[in-house]
């Protein structure tokens, strides 16, 4: 049976409530300090807003006062809870401590965790304002604390850790970035480089690459001057040289030791000796690591290899900045799309369209772990390099060989067929 509630009841009960207040002004702290940028901080304190000074200290540094944040609202929430759990086993007895965590569950989770956290999310400006100048001084007390406790965690977590704690995670920071492009924070481009910035360190050469077929390329045996048609006919700077297939590249001709032979009036001068020693990658190597070395190795063209050693395509500093910044085009870059709409639900692409940029464009999920391309995907698909003309459906999209040059497919009618027909994959 449950008694009558005693004043010492009532006054653990006070600091119970008094305590859930306290974790709802935290987790709105948390949120305000996830979403106020520095930027966003300094422009307030050049308002003269009240408060802004300790959100731009909080801005620079964020983990440093999340850390405390974090800690104080564990502490706070298993205060209240042990607290409330007393009481509820002074009333009701053996069922005491399941009374006290159904309450205590519903309680924090309404009034200190999605309430804060939705207000802060709403008024980031007002709550970092009003919270900012009370984190700080509480991280001046309590932060020799959080310092000692992350780094007791990083002695226990295999390998080294982290200095301050991981809370900032790939997904927080597009998410921000999201947010931020919606409330005009931050321009679209300005959020697509964040998003592009991620899929660059994920990214393989072989999807960035020139594929093999079309690589231009001169014999060893070549004239300079047949060299120079080349560079004239194609506007490229760069042309590796082989001897006697693509796979004996030798070396790499540029445009600037042609022309300076040229206008010496040394034409006869074998290509042998004014060729730079070609640079060998992988098609497995991740594309960030290899601009770093071609910064570090001041070359901008590098041949691209397959595992059994035959060269699967080049690759230049240009086609790697590209999916960091979209098409770069000069020129004598040919106009050629990508995507041409031919209907609501059709569309005419090149055979080397990337399988994520098809899912995005019809907002499905094609498999792109065996292959990159959409020329790929169909020659998966049949099992054999198609004939003009042939189709084959994958789950409600039709693929149809538009155009096929000796073994490769360079365009494909993609069309997106209607529910009502069968799914399975069909080849006609």
């Amino acid at each position: 049976m449950i008694g009558a509630l005693t004043p010492l009841d009532w006054t653990e009960l006070g600091v119970v409530v008094a305590l859930i207040g306290v974790a709802a002004l935290l987790a709105a702290a948390e949120t305000s300090i996830s979403r106020m940028s520095r930027i966003r901080a300094l422009h307030l304190q050049d308002g003269g807003r009240r408060g802004a000074k300790a959100s731009v200290r909080i801005a620079e540094n964020p983990a440093e006062y999340l850390n405390v944040v974090l800690l104080l609202t564990l502490l706070v929430q298993l205060g209240g809870t042990t607290l409330a759990t007393v009481v509820a086993i002074r009333h009701f007895h053996q069922v005491g401590e399941w009374v006290a965590t159904g309450a205590m569950t519903l309680l924090l989770f309404v009034l200190a965790e999605v309430t804060p956290k939705t207000f802060a999310v709403q008024h980031t400006d007002r709550v970092a304002l009003r919270l900012s100048p009370l984190i700080v001084a509480i991280t001046v007390a309590v932060g020799p604390v959080a310092r000692f406790l992350i780094r007791l965690a990083n002695v226990v977590m295999p390998g080294k850790g982290l200095p301050q704690g991981p809370f900032v995670t790939e997904q927080e920071i597009r998410a921000m970035a999201e947010v931020a492009s919606e409330e005009e924070v931050i321009e679209e481009g300005e959020k697509d480089l964040i998003h592009s910035i991620f899929e660059f360190g994920d990214t393989l050469v072989r999807e960035v690459m020139v594929p093999r077929p079309d690589i231009v390329a001169a014999p060893i045996d070549s004239s300079m001057r047949q060299v120079l048609d080349l560079v004239l006919r194609y506007g490229f700077s760069r042309i590796p040289v082989y001897r006697k297939t693509l796979d004996d590249i030798e070396g790499v001709v540029y445009a600037k030791d042609l022309l300076r032979h040229l206008h010496a009036g040394k034409e006869n001068v074998p290509l042998d000796t004014i060729m730079r020693e070609p640079y060998f990658v992988p098609e497995t190597k991740k594309i960030d690591d290899l601009l770093r070395e071609m910064q570090l190795r001041r070359v901008h063209i590098a041949i691209v290899t397959d595992e059994y050693g035959s060269v699967a395509g080049l690759v230049t500093i240009e086609d790697l900045l590209e999916e960091l910044v979209g098409e770069i085009a000069d020129e004598y870059d040919r106009e050629e799309p990508q995507i041409e709409p031919v209907d609501e639900n059709t569309y005419r692409v090149n055979g080397r369209l990337s399988i994520d940029e098809l899912n995005e464009l019809l907002d499905v999920k094609l498999p792109h772990d065996e292959w990159d391309t959409v020329a790929g995907l169909m020659n998966g698909l049949l099992g054999a390099v198609p004939t003009q003309g042939e189709t084959v459906t994958f789950d409600n999209i039709s693929f149809t060989a538009e155009k096929v040059q000796g073994r490769r497919i360079a365009k494909v009618l993609v069309r997106r067929l209607p529910s009502a027909e069968e799914p399975e994959q069909a080849v006609e």
